[in-house]
């Protein structure tokens, strides 16, 4: 197993840790043969589920940790006190090159902080983005960024997020030309504040390697209108959990038609199939596993309330990503971006 994948995970990050990450764990090593785990945690604890799931038992290493970083801790906090914990030490088996890449259902604030503070940024980028998946009506699904690593972002960041986007949408779909656009207010070209005007006005002339849109609007996001849509992380926040509340809201909605009465219970029955089938494509866990990009490492944040499912969808976007070539991809085109302000001083002389 020299050869294999290696994924860093941190066993107690999460609110049913550790038992849905090993769950999860177990699942994804039955999915997928040539990937080992290093399993980072309580090491008596992780050994006892480890006991219980076989498929994870024989592909697993457990390294202690000496404590665990919570759920409500402050990310200045988990910087001065996280050192030996299981999501530091997961974080840090990436930058010391013992995984490919590493991933946490934990505290998103510790996880962001740590991960930059043990990774840096790469060469070219201001700030890191976090980026998901989101389902739409075609059924795949659209890439989103940011969705709350940075509230604000100018006009050269944004770039950088949508080169960044478009290489994540490519490794985790296999779509060899994704379609990239700017969230804004409307399609034309003179909506929008002025950073996500120029934003767009610097994708054009840098002459970058993405196949670029212009906007979209905020209901073509579900409806998949292109592949990767591009914001800042104050509104891409918003727009996230705006669009995770409706879908609670449907789900509760049609619960309560499907059990008003007896002919709706009866035509509930006969539905099964096809209210099995939506409640698949409504559960997030099926789109599980948000990306901070731009770092020098691969990480990979789960939600923290996943199931085994949803944790074992996030370890499938790691193991992806690691098997892609998406820096190198994101390296060519920030070193476009890099050259366009001096371009485009040349021609302005």
């Amino acid at each position: 197993m020299a050869g294999d994948l290696v994924l860093s995970i941190d066993g107690m990050g999460g609110d049913a840790a550790p038992d849905i990450v090993v769950e999860g764990v177990a699942l994804a090593a039955r999915a997928n043969g040539g990937v080992r785990y290093l399993l980072h945690g309580d090491a008596d604890r992780l050994n006892q589920l480890l006991e219980q799931h076989e498929a994870a038992k024989a592909v697993c290493e457990v390294v202690p940790a000496e404590k665990t970083i919570g759920m409500d801790v402050k990310a200045s906090q988990a910087l001065r006190q996280g050192r030996g914990s299981s999501l530091w030490n997961a974080v840090a088996a990436v930058e010391n090159g013992q995984a490919n890449a590493v991933v946490s259902a934990g505290n998103t604030g510790a996880y962001m902080a740590i991960a930059m503070f043990r990774l840096r940024t790469m060469e070219g980028v201001h700030r890191p983005a976090l980026a998901t998946r989101w389902p739409t009506m075609k059924g795949g699904y659209t890439v989103m960024l940011d969705v709350g690593a940075n509230v604000e972002a100018d006009a050269e960041q944004l770039v950088e997020f949508a080169i960044m986007g478009e290489a994540f949408q490519r490794a985790v779909s296999g779509e060899e030309r994704p379609t990239v656009a700017l969230l804004n207010v409307g399609a034309e070209d003179q909506k929008g504040h002025e950073e996500i005007r120029a934003a767009a006005r610097l994708i054009r002339e840098a002459r970058l390697d993405l196949e670029f849109r212009g906007f979209v609007e905020g209901d073509d996001i579900s409806k998949g209108t292109v592949d990767v849509v591009v914001t800042d992380g104050f509104t891409g926040n918003i727009a996230l959990k705006t669009g995770e509340g409706t879908a609670r809201l449907v789900a509760q909605l049609l619960r309560e038609s499907l059990s008003s009465g007896v002919m709706a219970t009866v035509g509930a029955a006969i539905a099964y199939p096809a209210l099995r089938k939506l409640k698949t494509r409504m559960d997030p866990g099926t789109f599980n596993g948000a990306l901070f990009l731009g770092l020098n490492g691969l990480v990979v944040k789960s939600h923290g309330g996943a199931n085994a499912s949803g944790f074992a969808a996030a370890i499938g976007v790691a193991e992806k990503m690691a098997r892609s070539h998406y820096r190198e991809e994101i390296a060519r085109n920030l070193s476009r971006l890099a050259r366009a302000p001096a371009a485009a001083a040349g021609e302005a002389s």
